[in-house]
């Protein structure tokens, strides 16, 4: 880019800032309009309740304020890029959504978009397209070379469905053609794919695969929704849990996903969950376990009631075997009698514990659940001192959350 073009491109913060979403509203509903197959591509639930939009706009306006140093965005575009390969996102996606996202930029701002304006954006996209396609490109051959490697997407049947509480099920998922799977971090994800006959679309969700990686299967722990089953992402939770039997197939992508366990790292880990947002974690705690690590082992853990307290029994067998694990879970409802050592009445509140004292020194924090418990989690630990670099957390569906 020109320095000129960098100029210009700056100058629209302040509008990008203010109508960054009404931008990206209407480049989707452009792009569907003119490329509708792209429908089975991108997560429906998404658009409908306006996390894409907000997640795009919000990208947009963090390559604007930067484009003089995009490089700061490394984190960013990192996450963005294993979350594209899970949906299968090739080069010739970015030259689609290039042309309906620099329309949009014109139809838009109509005539504050000048020809230069406009020329400067589409030079700034396709700088931007190249880096991504880079480093999605590498993250491609990652997953093909492995041992039991694949790319796009490949079939699974579920060989075990099993009720982990009265919400959450788990999915164990081995390959139809009966090879191996790849190995994954503790933490990653898989993208599964479905026909939804109500939307008469194939839709995809990510799912945190809830295991250690064993090379054998995958297990997926889904939660069913019961708020909106009309909500395209509770469709295909719902559809998991009321039309794929056991036998049924399933469609994969290779795991992805840069939320993962430091295994080279001595130190303790603290892992932090509220709700399905444990199942990330579980890998994470299972792995520990399974390869006999030395490393202190905090769980704590909310959750509603102990009847939708998926993996209560095996969480509670690990941690009164290894006395490396120790846990504190936390109800909103506790089951009516005398409490139990470890239990709290209430909200996720690190500082219960006895004013943060049971939290190991210099551990790795690992948070995961709905944005407003991050939130929270984070801002408690940064009160506690706990050094930023020591949290790690993720947000389930686009990114939206900065804290």
């Amino acid at each position: 880019m020109t320095p000129d073009q960098k100029t210009l491109v700056t100058a629209t913060v302040s509008t990008l800032r203010e109508h960054g979403v009404a931008l990206t509203t209407h480049f989707y509903r452009r792009m569907f309009d003119h490329n509708p197959e792209l429908k089975n591509v991108f997560n429906m639930g998404n658009q409908q309740n306006g996390k894409q939009q907000t997640a795009l706009a919000l990208a947009v306006l963090a390559y604007a304020e930067n484009i003089e140093d995009p490089s700061v965005l490394v984190h960013a575009v990192t996450k963005i890029g294993h979350k594209h390969v899970s949906l299968d996102i090739r080069p010739e996606h970015y030259a689609i959504v290039g042309r309906h996202l620099i329309a949009s930029i014109g139809e838009v701002l109509g005539a504050a978009a000048t020809p230069a304006l406009l020329d400067a954006w589409a030079t700034a996209y396709h700088e931007l397209a190249a880096l991504m396609s880079g480093l999605e490109s590498g993250l491609y051959q990652q997953a093909a070379n492995q041992a039991g490697g694949w790319t796009g997407w490949r079939p699974f049947t579920v060989k075990q469905k099993i009720a982990e509480s009265d919400e959450i099920t788990s999915f164990y998922l081995y390959p139809t053609d009966g090879g191996r799977v790849a190995g994954f971090q503790p933490g990653q994800y898989v993208s599964l794919k479905l026909f939804l006959p109500e939307l008469n679309l194939f839709q995809p969700r990510q799912y945190s695969l809830s295991s250690a990686p064993n090379g054998e299967y995958y297990r997926i722990s889904v939660k069913k929704e019961a708020g909106n089953p009309q909500h395209p992402n509770g469709m295909i939770s719902n559809r998991l849990h009321d039309f794929v039997a056991e036998g049924g197939l399933v469609e994969l992508a290779a795991p992805a996903g840069d939320f993962t366990l430091d295994t080279a790292k001595p130190t303790p880990v603290v892992l932090v969950s509220g709700g399905v947002g444990q199942t990330p974690l579980l890998s994470m705690l299972e792995h520990l376990i399974s390869t006999n690590s030395p490393r202190e082992v905090v769980w704590v853990h909310g959750s509603r009631n102990p009847q939708v307290h998926a993996f209560r029994e095996p969480v509670a067998a690990l941690a009164a075997r290894h006395e490396q694990v120790r846990q504190h879970i936390f109800y909103d409802q506790p089951a009516p009698g005398p409490g139990q050592e470890g239990h709290y009445e209430g909200i996720v509140d690190l500082n219960s514990l006895n004013g943060g004292t049971r939290l190991p020194a210099e551990a790795d924090y690992y948070i995961c659940g709905p944005a407003p418990f991050i939130r929270k989690q984070v801002q408690d630990l940064a009160a506690l001192g706990v050094p930023r670099e020591a949290i790690h957390f993720e947000e389930f569906g686009p990114a939206t959350l900065s804290v």
